[in-house]
Order: C-alpha cells, then sequence, then structure tokens
C-alpha cells in the first residue's frame, strides 16, 4: 500500500457494516482504514502497533500527526487490537532505525534557495550548511512522491516556508525543505519545497526488494562529498 500524509484522508463517521465503533480518537476512513490522531508520538505509536503482528493489519502508514491502519479485507478490530487503541500513551521506540549517510551537494545549480535562506538565518552560506548538515534527522513518515521522506530534527533558525508558486519541475534528488522538515525528491516533478542541494542517492526503485530506501523511524545524516 502506498505511504501517504494525512491529506487527502476523508474520515467516516460510521464504520462498515459489522464493524464496531473505536475509541474516541479513532476515526473509520473508507471501509477498512482505522486513522488514530498521535500529535507528536506517531513513530511511537507506529512501533507499538507493528510490534503486535496481528494478522487482521494489512498495513500500518504512519503520518503527519496520525497513524492510518489498514484492515485486511473482511476482518474486524480483534480485542487485541481494540486494547492497543485504547492506551493513552506508549514508550517513545528506540534509536532502532538505520542510519543512512546521504552525500549531498549544496548549492549551485542544484540548491538554487540556498543563498536566500542563509541570508534569511543571518548566516553565511559555510555556517548554514555546516548547521544543516550537524544534526541527525528521523524519518517521520513517508508521503507525496512514493519513497519521499518527511525528515525531523532540521533546526528551529533552518525552518523555511514553503514557495509561494511551486516549481513546474524539481530534479530528482533535489534536498529541500518545507516548514519544519527536510526532505528529498525521488522522481523529478512540481514541487514547492525550497531546494539547497542534491544527492546521487536513489530514493526509490521499485525493483528493490524495500522500494523506498528510508523506512519510517530510520536516522539520516547529510555529508558533503568528499
Amino acid at each position: 500500500m502506498t505511504h501517504h500524509s494525512e491529506k487527502g484522508l476523508h474520515p467516516r463517521t460510521n464504520p462498515e457494516a459489522g464493524q464496531p465503533p473505536v475509541g474516541a480518537a479513532w476515526r473509520w476512513v473508507s471501509e477498512r482504514g482505522l486513522r488514530l490522531a498521535t500529535g507528536d508520538a506517531t513513530l511511537a505509536r507506529y512501533a507499538a502497533l507493528r510490534a503486535l503482528t496481528l494478522p487482521e493489519i494489512e498495513d500500518i502508514i504512519p503520518a503527519d500527526g496520525c497513524v492510518l491502519v489498514v484492515l485486511r479485507r473482511g476482518e474486524t478490530v480483534s480485542p487485541r487490537l481494540r486494547q492497543a487503541l485504547a492506551v493513552d500513551s506508549v514508550p517513545a521506540p528506540q534509536a532502532g532505525g538505520n542510519l543512512h549517510e546521504i552525500v549531498v551537494e549544496y548549492g549551485g545549480a542544484a540548491g538554487p534557495d540556498l543563498p536566500a535562506l542563509a541570508q534569511r538565518a543571518g548566516m553565511d552560506l559555510t555556517t548554514y550548511i555546516e548547521a544543516h548538515a550537524a544534526v541527525e534527522y528521523t524519518v517521520a513518515f513517508l508521503g507525496f512522491q512514493p519513497g519521499f521522506p518527511y525528515l525531523r530534527g532540521l533546526p528551529s533558525r533552518l525552518h523555511a516556508p514553503r514557495l509561494a508558486s511551486p516549481r513546474v519541475r524539481v530534479p530528482a534528488g533535489s534536498v529541500a525543505l518545507g516548514g519544519g522538515y527536510c526532505g528529498i525528491y525521488p522522481a523529478s516533478g512540481p514541487g514547492g519545497w525550497q531546494l539547497i542541494g542534491h544527492t546521487e542517492a536513489v530514493l526509490f526503485d521499485p525493483q528493490r526488494d524495500a522500494p523506498a530506501l528510508l523506512q519510517p523511524g530510520d536516522r539520516v545524516r547529510f555529508v558533503q562529498p568528499g
């Protein structure tokens, strides 16, 4: 099932016939989906639900402030899943995701928005790049394009608004900032995030066993060439 953000999800007030109602924090999405509002605990909820390995669950999809649980066709909410949905909180997940080093060529034609962003942050280009590369990011969820990672951890002084008018074409491999997130475009296409660099890393390849290079909970460090 394709990963996506919560945009475009349309909760249903009533579940499919025969499906029981769920807790106040949950809403049915179409006939087989359950959407849980998670706030900042998305990855913790995602990890806890995955650890259950319940047979009635087809997919678990983290998004921005929520998790979508997709039931297999014909299945209902089991007592174990109902119990997991009812808990008020879950422990924070351990930093067990894979660590990826992504080589980035900052600035130039590949990062046309970098000079303006550095000026906005009151930094020179070198300081801005060092600040961006100094932290370890966490893949919060995937969305927008297959394999597009929404990375948490961007220092607050580097937060940047999305462009008022999206570009018609953003090259594949572009490293970009949008609000408080950092992201990497797996494929070329339109996009409204601010471009700061480019990587040759292949973010999505349908021929791989795991098509998306980065998975929710993985960690990312950006490094400069050589």
